[in-house]
């Protein structure tokens, strides 16, 4: 069943900075801080970026900011393992820079140039890193969460220890496919985390207007599925609750359920006049910044020191410019491209043209 608790400290996985740092902050390190705030900083700067070029009419298609939600990412990335897969939604640009893909090769697929994670043939809304784990990137909403079973399905039949983390947004969960996968994952006890990233609003439309339930966190309690609510806004909160369900599914216990709770600064994609929310709001929550938050116990635990952290921002600017250098300097796929990387049937001597 689903409790009201805040996540409690677990221990870290692999993924987790070392313990053995002599500074640190409650559970958490001085590296671990830096990293954050490092992390979270080239996704706030990409995605600055990327509205700007986009508005700039640099590449097309529908284009959906991370900005305000970066510390699930910044969180989640210091609580899984090196073999943990990652499957989203279309909401995805700040995916595979958390982990590790090069800025240039993001910044390229959005040109939709041969460079980019998905040789300039996905867009921004199909991310693909086959070294990093990264399954998507997907543009139908909520496609991802029966995909997500599938890998950690995958996994438990081979007997590996991964676990899948599958996020969606709070409208994603209005699909059927959600109910369906559910009762599977659970039947088959999956090793699989569904994060519900909550950010209030399905396109434009509240929760409360979409759903009976408005703590989305208790929608797996029919299925007997755990779950809780988690500060989004706090990298703290998002490590220990993925921790504690990397750990509950490595025990062979089946999938897990986080509401992330969190805010998106911009509107759901760049053609949205967010005319269904007041400035005030948006205000409010801008004062919960993650960044910010990071930036502050970093000064206030004299772990850096303000102009340490403003070269780190220059620097992670001329990151993001010679990204764009990059993706604008690279080739578009010629019409060959689309017979590559595409499934076709095996010349059996029985099947006919």
């Amino acid at each position: 069943m689903a409790t009201k608790t805040a996540s409690t400290p677990a221990k870290a996985s692999a993924g987790t900075a070392k313990k053995s740092a002599p500074a640190s902050s409650g559970a958490f390190t001085k590296e671990t801080y830096q990293r954050w705030f490092k992390d979270m900083l080239l996704m706030r700067r990409f995605e600055e970026k990327t509205g700007q070029l986009y508005t700039m009419q640099k590449f097309g298609g529908f284009c959906h900011l991370y900005i305000g939600q970066e510390a699930i990412l910044a969180g989640m990335i210091t609580a899984i393992g090196k073999n943990d897969r990652i499957i989203t939604g279309y909401r995805d640009h700040a995916h595979p820079l958390v982990l590790g893909t090069p800025a240039k090769n993001v910044m390229a697929e959005l040109y939709g140039r041969t460079t980019g994670t998905s040789k300039g043939k996905g867009g921004s809304m199909h991310y693909f890193d086959k070294e990093r784990n990264l399954f998507g990137g997907h543009g139908i909403v909520g496609g991802q969460i029966g995909l997500g079973a599938g890998i950690a399905f995958a996994d438990q039949y081979n007997g590996n220890d991964s676990v899948t983390l599958c996020s969606m947004g709070d409208g994603a969960v209005r699909q059927g496919m959600l109910h369906e996968t559910f009762n599977m994952a659970m039947t088959w006890k999956l090793p699989v985390i569904f994060i519900i990233e909550n950010n209030n609003y399905a396109m434009g439309t509240s929760v409360e207007r979409t759903s009976n339930v408005h703590d989305l966190y208790t929608l797996g309690e029919s299925y007997d599925m755990p779950g809780e609510p988690v500060d989004g806004m706090k990298c703290e909160a998002v490590h220990e609750a993925i921790a504690k369900a990397c750990a509950h599914c490595r025990e062979g216990k089946g999938p897990y359920l986080l509401e992330i709770k969190t805010y998106r600064y911009r509107g759901h994609s760049m053609s949205d006049p967010q005319k269904y929310r007041t400035k005030e709001e948006v205000e409010e929550y801008k004062q919960q910044d993650p960044i910010e938050d990071v930036r502050t116990k970093l000064l206030s635990n004299k772990w850096a020191t303000e102009a340490e952290l403003e070269a780190l921002d220059v620097a992670i600017k001329q990151e993001v410019e010679e990204a764009v250098k990059f993706a604008e300097e690279s080739p578009l796929p010629g019409p060959e491209a689309l017979y590559e990387d595409v499934y076709k049937t095996p010349d059996y001597p029985f099947i006919k043209d």
